[in-house]
């Protein structure tokens, strides 16, 4: 559908969605194709209106559980929350139910401490829920009526306050399925149990530089239907996990176009996803990669609050079972093509000889003492002829030389030290290097400088494991500087 310019026309095409919601519902089993186009059309505007739900509390991804619960607390009908549980350092977990349908769901996210991106999801779906007298009505009263979803967001709390993977005890969460050694753990199978959902929603961050097969695309968003047993046979219980999720794909194919991928399926005996499936639940694993340009994913958190809703649509009325399990399999698998930055046919010398080398760098997430922040932390992963991978920014060094970058002959007392320092002037010369006597532990400068506490830059071209920053040079120009893993001046400092 075409939604023209002007505000008069807009206002009109608008004013049909309520009914498009309710034709919607009433079109199922009649004409699945025109259901599909219609239900696109509803995906798109969901899409288009995310800010109108989006839940302003949290505006970056390492929030905290003291900053959720006020959320949580203030949420009201048609929702109810309440506390299920407590983590092993005795951090309230909660539910918010919503429904009166004969279908339940269960959903839960933040299984590791560090994946928020869907939490971000559901309470944008909260704001979803509450609303009403908008163009949604009908489609938001119809889930309602004919599921009952149960959320459990933030299901790691002492994870989340670290900002890690694992619990306090440093267990994951994600296999500890068999041994229930962790009380998150045993809160989770006991709600499987209890409520015996047709559906659970297990939802996660996956690595960033995922790519779409072996491609140079990134996989944005990547689904699985996971597997019950080591032949990953396929029964009632999975095909209708591989049924959601071909609609899932359909629906976020136009906001992402070849950027969907599948998680690998092999079977792993410890992981909740997998035996909850065995356990009889129709399980959907959604992992949120990354995107270029979003660091704080808001971008991602946009494309789970359509998939999931849309999925709860096609759960109350059982459209799904029109799909074909043949597009979930045809969905291409996540591959592991993708640095970074990827610097091509760069000239390296080695023992007084020109080698031509492509260099793979990638970039990890550093805390700063805040933890809500952080900063990067490079490394150069791979050398050598990587012409058969990507990177998420390429750079062609054909014609230059790696050189090290130069270090500042003054060890400055602080960071502040650098504000007293022509930067600009000094880059000119290659020295973006600088050594600090003091500071606090994880604080780093905004300037694009490589900071050494300890430790010192190489005293050739960096190699194989060591932090990216360098000169690329023709002659005796520089063309590029590489810091920290940013191809010239467009990252943060790196602390060694």
């Amino acid at each position: 559908m075409i939604f023209a310019s002007k505000p008069r026309r807009q206002s009109h095409h608008r004013a049909l969605y309520p009914v498009l919601c309710a034709v919607l519902l009433c079109m199922r089993s009649i004409n699945p194709a025109a259901a599909q186009t219609a239900s696109q059309d509803i995906a798109r505007r969901l899409f288009e209106t995310h800010d109108t739900f989006k839940d302003t509390t949290f505006t970056h991804r390492r929030f905290k559980h003291k900053d959720m619960v006020p959320v949580l607390q203030s949420l009201g009908s048609p929702l109810s929350v309440s506390q299920i549980g407590a983590s092993t350092e005795g951090r309230s977990i909660h539910q918010v139910q919503a429904g009166t349908g004969p279908i339940p769901v269960l959903l839960w996210s933040q299984m590791h401490g560090d994946e928020a991106t869907a939490t971000m999801a559901l309470f944008d779906i909260f704001r979803f829920l509450q609303a009403s007298g908008d163009e949604f009505d009908a489609f938001r009263q119809n889930i309602l009526a004919k599921t009952t979803l149960y959320f459990v967001p933030m299901l790691n709390p002492d994870g989340a306050e670290r900002w890690q993977r694992r619990t306090s005890m440093d267990i994951d969460m994600n296999r500890d399925a068999l041994r229930l050694q962790s009380p998150e753990s045993v809160l989770l199978k006991g709600l499987q149990q209890s409520l015996k959902p047709l559906v659970g929603f297990n939802l996660h961050d996956q690595n960033p530089r995922y790519s779409v097969g072996n491609t140079n695309r990134q996989a944005v968003v990547s689904f699985l239907a996971t597997a019950y047993d080591q032949a990953r046979n396929v029964n009632d219980v999975r095909r209708r996990s591989m049924q959601l999720i071909v609609g899932m794909n359909r629906v976020l194919q136009q906001f992402i176009p070849g950027q969907v991928a599948r998680y690998d399926d092999e079977f792993e005996p410890r992981a909740f996803g997998d035996n909850i499936q065995k356990w009889g639940t129709t399980l959907i694993l959604i992992e949120s990669g990354g995107q270029v340009g979003d660091p704080e994913k808001m971008s991602i958190r946009r494309l789970n609050f359509v998939a999931i809703l849309t999925a709860l649509d096609a759960i109350a009325n059982e459209s799904y079972g029109q799909e074909k399990t043949q597009e979930y399999q045809a969905i291409p698998e996540n591959g592991r093509q993708l640095f970074d930055l990827l610097i091509r046919n760069a000239t390296v010398m080695r023992n007084g000889r020109p080698y031509k080398m492509d260099l793979g760098i990638n970039r990890y997430e550093v805390s700063t003492d805040s933890a809500r922040t952080f900063s990067y932390r490079s490394t150069i992963e791979d050398l050598g002829d990587l012409s058969t991978f990507y990177g998420l920014t390429e750079l062609d060094a054909t014609g230059l030389t790696l050189m090290p970058a130069r270090l500042h002959p003054d060890t400055l007392d602080s960071l502040s030290g650098l504000r007293r320092l022509d930067l600009s002037k000094l880059r000119e010369d290659g020295v973006v290097a600088f050594r600090v006597r003091s500071a606090k532990k994880n604080t780093f400068p905004k300037a694009p400088v490589h900071v050494l506490w300890e430790g010192k830059l190489p005293g050739r071209p960096p190699g194989l494991g060591q932090p990216a920053t360098f000169l690329l040079k023709q002659g005796q120009r520089t063309q590029h500087i590489v810091v920290n893993g940013f191809l010239d001046d467009s990252g943060n400092g790196l602390v060694d």
